[in-house]
């Protein structure tokens, strides 16, 4: 099958082209022609699998500019947010219709003179509630919904306000859901907000012809030293390096910098400038090693990857499938790297539980010993506010530590 056979007009075609797809992918192809026909869709499948595409261009087709705000879609993360917004703009520009992004740490004035303009939003959950309540969105002409990621709006614990969301969104609308994985919960929800859903499942296990997966099982004093090792043997291409914890992101990043290794780090605790510089810094390709959390990765579609590292063991088989997807694609190689010390012993076994994956042993010896040094980032913190109080700065003007705030580790609301 070719775009051209989803009888697409000559504007979406041209962009395409341009974009440099060639085919459309599995989702796509299951997908398209239901949620042309108007109908309800619950649909499975990981990051990167193109259900953007899939979703926003038949959208953007049907939606007629300066009607009012005719589309809604739903993400779980700013990062998401931004990235489905850059997605409706590359298809919708040329046809005059306006996208606006919502969510969290921005001026909720700005985004208000922009809510009137929309004809498309992409919005997180907590930030969009807060507009509903002022009153500050029309709502009545929105004739389709999209849920993207679902499973992970439960994780961050947003399922109560898109309940709230959907009660002021018209019940005669179209509604699109997206999840990597349809546990109880999501179905649930496909039973309570979809009416005769088409159930659509892209292939959502990795490619193991093309995806090298090997674990270490390493002292703990030695982990650290053994991704350095592994991350300075690499000659070309994009690491992907997930940790637990937001702290954990920073206190990595920050000693692999130590250790020149110029890595960024992505989470949801850093402000929205960090957020947006890592993001840029990646589409530039100014940085070939990203950390990250899982609720700040997720969903995002990072180019090149080679390698994913698993720095901190993932809980379940479904998680270690969604990170590990990131990379050997497009009929691409990758590797998948797992660093297992003593605690992550219970985590790994729930992985593996899953015959289908075939996780190889590897050794490693005489590599030379790296300290890791857990007090970096408060050690940081402690110059700067050094440096504060010699330029004669009151406390309150001092910035505060990333890690000062309540709930430093993840999942985080947006």
């Amino acid at each position: 099958m070719e775009f051209k056979d989803f009888g697409f007009d000559y504007l979406t075609l041209e962009q395409i082209r341009k974009e440099g797809f060639e085919k459309p992918t599995e989702i796509q192809e299951k997908c398209i022609p239901g949620i042309k026909k108007g109908k309800d869709i619950a649909g499975q499948s990981v990051t990167g699998s193109g259900k953007t595409l899939a979703f926003s261009i038949p959208i953007i087709e049907r939606t007629v500019p300066k009607e009012g705000i005719q589309a809604l879609v739903l993400t779980p993360t700013r990062e998401l947010c931004m990235q489905v917004k850059d997605s409706f703009d590359d298809f919708g520009k040329e046809k005059g219709l306006k996208t606006t992004a919502v969510y969290g740490g921005t001026d909720i004035r700005k985004q208000i003179y922009e809510l009137k303009k929309s004809d498309i939003i992409i919005a997180t959950p907590g930030r969009f509630l807060d507009h509903i309540k002022r009153k500050s969105v029309y709502l009545k002409k929105v004739k389709c919904l999209v849920l993207d990621e679902v499973d992970r709006m439960f994780d961050m614990g947003f399922i109560d306000d898109v309940d709230r969301i959907i009660k002021n969104i018209p019940k005669d609308r179209q509604t699109l859901l997206f999840s990597a994985t349809i546990p109880p919960k999501v179905k649930s929800i496909i039973r309570k907000y979809l009416k005769s859903p088409v159930m659509v499942k892209a292939q959502t296990m990795i490619d193991s012809s093309k995806l090298n997966q090997t674990y270490y099982e390493i002292d703990r004093k030695m982990k650290f030293s053994l991704l350095v090792y592994l991350l300075k043997r690499k000659t070309s291409g994009f690491s992907l390096i997930f940790c637990g914890t937001r702290v954990e992101v920073d206190n990595l990043t920050a000693n692999l910098k130590k250790s020149s290794i110029d890595a960024m780090a992505i989470h949801g605790g850093l402000t929205q400038n960090r957020r947006i510089h890592a993001l840029d810094s990646l589409k530039k390709e100014k940085i070939h090693v990203l950390v990250a959390t899982d609720v700040a990765a997720r969903g995002l579609d990072i180019k090149n990857v080679t390698q994913v590292y698993n720095y901190d063991v993932p809980k379940t088989s479904d998680e270690y499938i969604h990170r590990v997807g990131r990379t050997a694609r497009a009929g691409k190689s990758g590797e998948a790297i797992t660093l297992l010390c003593d605690r992550d012993h219970s985590n790994f076994k729930n992985v593996l539980s899953d015959k289908r994956l075939k996780i190889e042993r590897k050794e490693i010896r005489n590599i030379p010993q790296i300290r890791f040094d857990r007090n970096i980032i408060s050690q940081r913190n402690m110059r700067n506010k050094r440096g504060y109080g010699r330029e004669g700065s009151n406390n309150h003007n001092r910035r505060k530590s990333p890690h000062s705030f309540k709930g430093a580790n993840e999942p985080v609301r947006e």
